[in-house]
């Protein structure tokens, strides 16, 4: 008979989910910031990349406090959105458009982790991790920021838009 699965059980699959798709994400932020045409974008994906390691490190140390080595388990979901940050680059990286694209795309990456780490959050306080989930919201209000950040830099891009034929 399988053993019952608990929330314990949940947050441990949930927390090698994201332990995979920050690590994607640290990839994806150095591959925009070297396809970022605008200096404001690159710095933010450049800034964000080098977070992002750090938000690995908070990773591990969570693993740690609840007794399990650090594992990734594949994050499906960040490689959609990645796969499609990809395809996207390669559709508009050398129009007026791409940086726009890009922002589009990393913030799709920002409010997965958004959701994710306020998730693992929640639930680390419910199962009396309390030094985990400080660490977890640390990492949430970093993404957060970065969302905001980008929704700053976006509204600062402009864009011209073509004559209608």
């Amino acid at each position: 008979m399988a053993k019952e699965k608990t929330l314990n059980d949940a947050f441990y699959e949930t927390l090698k989910d994201v332990y995979f798709a920050e690590k994607a994400s640290v990839r994806a932020l150095k591959k925009s910031a070297k396809a970022a045409q605008a200096d404001a974008l690159r710095q933010a994906f450049e800034t964000h990349a080098e977070e992002s390691q750090g938000q690995v490190e908070r990773l591990t140390r969570v693993f740690e406090i609840i007794g399990k080595a650090p594992r990734a388990k594949t994050c499906e979901a960040i490689q959609g959105l990645t796969a499609e940050m990809e395809e996207d680059l390669e559709d508009f990286g050398d129009t007026d458009a791409a940086d726009h694209v890009l922002i589009g795309c990393a913030q799709a990456i920002e409010h997965y982790e958004i959701a994710r780490y306020g998730l693992l959050k929640s639930w680390a306080l419910k199962l009396g991790h309390d030094e985990a989930a400080d660490l977890l919201d640390q990492t949430l209000e970093e993404e957060k920021k970065t969302d905001a950040l980008l929704t700053e830099v976006a509204e600062s891009l402009t864009y011209e838009r073509p004559n209608a034929a």
